[in-house]
């Protein structure tokens, strides 16, 4: 079955002057400002494009990175995944970091690189990023 999410954006104005917010229909968690001052110099109040999409990367990838875990015979006691996406005003988005900790008993250094190789690859939404750098530092906690 699939299914489909929403979010929405109303935006007010030109854009090196104007802001939105940007609403999380599906779940209506969230309503969250956007502005191209935070977009292209950074904020610690105001939420990005670039925020949200590492935001799906992050989760996305510790789904499928437990998954991944669990098929090769090994139960995860926790995974910390921290997605860096960078954006450079007029080119776009130009990559996106994912920095994992973990904690995985029994598992070597090796498998646990592998399977995050290959989860990282496996991820839905790394999949959709296919058109940027995706790069891993993963480490067992």
């Amino acid at each position: 079955m699939a299914v489909t999410s929403e979010a929405t954006t109303v935006w007010n104005g030109p854009l090196f002057t104007g802001s939105g917010t940007v609403s999380l229909d599906t779940s209506k968690t969230a309503q969250l400002g956007v502005d191209w001052k935070a977009r292209s110099e950074g904020s610690s109040t105001t939420t990005t494009p670039e925020e949200l999409l590492g935001a799906a990367h992050a989760s996305c990838f510790s789904m499928a990175f437990a998954n991944a875990l669990a098929d090769a015979g090994f139960e995860p006691e926790s995974i910390q995944t921290t997605a860096a996406v960078t954006f450079q005003p007029g080119t776009g988005i130009t990559g996106s970091h994912l920095l994992v900790s973990a904690t995985v008993p029994g598992i070597g250094t090796d498998d646990f690189e592998r399977i995050a190789d290959e989860a990282k690859a496996g991820c839905p939404v790394s999949q959709a990023l296919s058109g940027i750098p995706i790069t891993i530092e993963a480490s067992l906690a």
